[in-house]
């Protein structure tokens, strides 16, 4: 889906209306309006009829797609001047109202009053006028113009024109506080290069990150920000990796380590060899990653959404009611139940849950990526609130991943020398952490490689030197109907067999250990109530056993397929799925379809697959599982945080409505009861960031 920014959006119902129209239209096949970054996440191949339908519906709203346009400056000096203004001359009209009473001077405070209400008023009045025209009458415009066109009516003067400046001082500071809370999320994310330095012809030259190709070399000096992904080929240094992991304590690299784009160098000059493109760079993913989650929305989210619509027309008719039952069995007259009525009406108005939601969420969204978590949605995030169960891979994920060649044996006429080099030259081009260590123990080895096959959850075939390789588990040695003895089948440890031209060569032994705070994250999530936690893993049963002998996990599944591990994965979720939801934790590219089966998929990012972090719901920068349980507290708090503004607001608001009908709360108080509590509802919001 492209994505547009949309100019002059400053109202969630009526974003909540763009969406809603939009997505009627028969040329677009998907919509989404997020509100928090006044953004549009649109399919469609008639943007012009998007822009129509738009200017219907919300006149002034645009669509543009430069992000320099992303965040308007908000022109505060320029609105407090003119409230002042209107404040003191209302002030000014009152007093002339009341001290030169039957008088000329009387007459001109009138002139005043109605001065003052429509400098107030005049937007409110247009956009209510405006959507009565296209048949959509209730929302927060229309709801402030009636009311104090009818306290007018009544004799209600500064009422009216009260109710409406500060209606205006109101929504002028939800607006602003809407605004500081969307600069407070985006420095969150602040990590975007705005240039890279690039060797070219031997010299210096700057450009932006987008220009530099895969191969060029680039330049990072000391306190410069790394603008792509890519491996040191000189110099060494400390990083500044907070904005990507978390991580406060600075990371040396030298030549040969990788570094990705965002991190900044703090101490030395280094070169890098650009791996990604700036599109594909860590920097673009996290942005567009954090950007774009709001557009997945919560459960809670859509439900205020469709609470909105039906919650403002009710109060409208239940207001109508108030004015007109009474009087018509003497219970007063019709001008004192007029009064109540519209005090009903300025408090109806649900802003502050249409604002502060959304916002409550992305600034979970944003906090959360603070601590190098990334979450793409809002309705993960509310997932993660509500865990039962989680289930996750072995290596990687619990283990370092870091392998090493333990033992080589041979069980054939191939020399150990042979065995470990014809597995390396197999193994060259595979990303899997075993292969890796045996590549490296082999050393460099020239040779080429003719044809490449992988046998999935098994191993991979080669045709190297006029020879065929295998190299896999056990289950590869049947798959292939090699002749073996059956004893190297139970060997104990994670073992790599080798197969030379049909014949068992021999096998290889490799040894992986815990995580140094797997034990410790595993604790956490116990003492957090989350003590249903299972091992899915393809190694044997041996390697399992041992690497979780010392955890408090005593369920796991040993020796499975890519596809026997999303078939353990169902059983095991339909066992907890009722109680909450159910996580998946892996980092390889045969956690992918696991990954998409959870209710919410978590990958390591640093050592994770392409795949696993593109099928992913929440990514983990430095790869720590202490950080989960740290993803859960986060989702939790601002699950607490959305509920406070719910109930704050509507008990608010049932209180202003109950105090209106008895006559207690005036019009002024109803004015409260609308703005005020949107803008402490917003403010609380804010505190999901932390």
């Amino acid at each position: 889906m492209k994505k547009y920014i949309l100019n002059n959006l400053d109202c969630p119902m009526c974003a909540a209306k763009i969406e809603a129209g939009i997505k009627d239209l028969s040329c677009v096949k998907d919509a989404k309006v997020v509100f928090a970054t006044k953004t549009l996440l649109i399919d469609t191949d008639n943007i012009e009829k998007v822009q129509s339908t738009i200017d219907n519906i919300e006149k002034g709203v645009t669509l543009t797609e430069n992000k320099k346009n992303e965040e308007q400056e908000f022109n505060v000096k320029k609105e407090i001047i003119l409230l002042v203004i209107l404040l003191a001359a209302f002030i000014a009209g009152i007093f002339l109202k009341h001290t030169f009473t039957d008088t000329p001077l009387s007459y001109i405070s009138y002139g005043i009053l109605i001065i003052v209400y429509f400098a107030a008023g005049i937007d409110v009045i247009k956009i209510s006028l405006k959507n009565i025209l296209h048949g959509k009458i209730f929302d927060e415009n229309f709801l402030m113009t009636f009311a104090t066109i009818a306290a007018w009516t009544i004799g209600s003067y500064e009422e009216a024109v009260g109710v409406m400046i500060f209606y205006r001082a109101g929504e002028f500071f939800q607006d602003l506080a809407v605004h500081r809370s969307r600069r407070s999320i985006k420095s969150l994310l602040e990590i975007r290069p705005d240039y890279a330095v690039t060797l070219r012809d031997n010299k210096e030259v700057t450009v932006h990150p987008d220009e530099v190709a895969i191969g060029e070399i680039i330049v990072i000096k000391a306190g410069e920000k790394i603008a792509l992904d890519g491996i040191v080929i000189d110099g060494k240094t400390t990083l500044d990796t907070r904005a990507l992991t978390g991580e406060s304590v600075p990371r040396s690299v030298e030549i040969g380590d990788k570094v990705l784009s965002g991190m900044v160098s703090l101490t030395g000059i280094i070169k890098v060899q650009v791996e990604k493109s700036f599109a594909e760079s860590s920097a673009s993913k996290i942005l567009d990653m954090v950007e774009n989650a709001a557009a997945n929305k919560a459960k809670t989210e859509n439900f205020i959404t469709k609470f909105a619509f039906y919650y403002t027309p009710l109060v409208f008719f239940i207001a109508l009611i108030i004015a007109l039952l009474p009087p018509l069995f003497n219970m007063g007259s019709f001008q004192e139940w007029l009064y109540r009525a519209l005090v009903v009406l300025v408090v109806s108005c649900p802003c502050a849950l249409i604002i502060s939601v959304p916002l409550g969420y992305f600034g979970g969204i944003g906090g959360a990526s603070k601590k190098g978590i990334l979450v793409k949605g809002a309705n993960y995030l509310e997932a993660l609130s509500n865990v039962s169960a989680i289930a996750c891979d072995k290596t990687g994920t619990l283990t370092k991943g870091i392998f090493t060649v333990t033992e080589v044996r041979s069980m054939s006429k191939y020399s150990r020398e042979e065995i470990i080099k014809y597995a390396a030259m197999a193994e060259s081009k595979s990303n899997h952490p075993i292969a890796k260590s045996i590549v490296e123990y082999a050393g460099k080895i020239d040779f080429t490689i003719k044809d490449y096959e992988e046998i999935s959850g098994r191993g991979i075939r080669v045709s190297i030197e006029d020879k065929e390789i295998m190299i896999g588990n056990d289950s590869l040695l049947h798959f292939a109907d090699i002749t073996h003895d059956e004893a190297v089948c139970n060997i104990l440890g994670s073992v790599a067999h080798v197969v030379i031209d049909k014949e068992y060569a021999g096998y290889i032994i490799i040894s992986d250990e815990l995580k140094d705070d797997t034990i410790e994250a595993l604790k956490e999530l116990n003492n957090m109530g989350i003590n249903n936690i299972t091992v899915l893993t393809g190694d044997n049963k041996y390697a399992t056993e041992t690497i979780l002998k010392d955890t408090s996990i005593k369920e796991y599944y040993h020796d499975l397929l890519p596809a026997d591990k999303a078939d353990k994965f169902k059983e095991f979720a339909s066992k907890y799925r009722k109680n909450g939801s159910v996580i998946y934790v892996g980092d390889g590219i045969n956690d992918a379809p696991v990954l998409a089966l959870a209710d919410v998929g978590v990958s390591m990012g640093a050592a994770g697959s392409d795949a696993a972090i593109e099928t992913a719901d929440v990514v983990i920068m430095n790869d720590s599982l202490l950080k989960l349980s740290e993803a859960i507290k986060t989702a939790k708090r601002t699950k607490t945080i959305i509920w406070q503004n719910v109930i704050f607001a509507l008990g608010i608001k049932l209180v202003f409505i109950i105090l209106g009908l008895f006559g207690v709360a005036s019009m002024w108080e109803a004015v409260f009861g609308d703005v005020g509590v949107a803008l402490l509802a917003l403010l609380n919001s804010m505190r999901s960031l932390k």
